[in-house]
C-alpha cells in the first residue's frame, strides 16, 4: 500500500507563511492526482489542493485560491503546499493524500476524484 508522511506543520502568525511536504512511497504518481485535505476540530475533512503528475492540472478550494500554491516533484517522490497569507480559519490538520485505494469510509472526494491513501497528518496553527 502506499505511504505517505507529511511535514512542515507548526505556528505562525497571521498574514504569515509556511510549506508543508509531503513524502511518498510504494506509490506511482503516474495518471494519478495527489494532494492535500485538511480537518478542523468539530468540523468535517475538506479539500485544500490536488495535482495531477507532472503538474498539467490543479485544482484548488475557493477559500484558498491565490494564496495556495500545491507543486510536485517527481525526482524526490514529493508533494508541496506552499501557503501564505494564512488566516486564523486556516488552522486545522493537514493531511495528505493520494487518489485510489478507497474503501467506503475510508474515501474522499475533491475535484471530482476519490482519494483512499492518507498520510498521518502535520498540524497547522494559526494565531491571529
Amino acid at each position: 500500500q502506499a505511504q505517505l508522511v507529511e511535514s512542515g506543520g507548526g505556528s505562525v502568525q497571521a498574514g504569515g507563511s509556511l510549506t508543508l511536504s509531503c513524502a511518498a512511497s510504494e506509490y506511482n504518481y503516474r495518471s494519478r492526482y495527489v494532494g492535500w485535505f485538511r480537518q478542523a476540530p468539530g468540523k468535517e475533512r475538506e479539500g485544500v489542493a490536488i495535482i495531477y503528475y507532472g503538474g498539467s492540472d490543479t485544482y484548488y478550494d475557493e477559500s484558498v485560491k491565490g494564496r495556495f500554491t500545491i507543486s510536485q516533484d517527481l525526482a524526490k517522490n514529493t508533494v508541496s503546499l506552499q501557503m501564505t497569507n494564512l488566516k486564523s480559519e486556516d488552522t486545522a490538520m493537514y493531511y495528505c493524500a493520494a487518489e485510489g485505494g478507497c474503501r467506503d469510509d475510508y474515501c474522499a472526494t475533491f475535484g471530482g476524484r476519490r482519494f483512499g491513501y492518507w498520510g498521518q497528518g502535520t498540524q497547522v496553527t494559526v494565531s491571529s
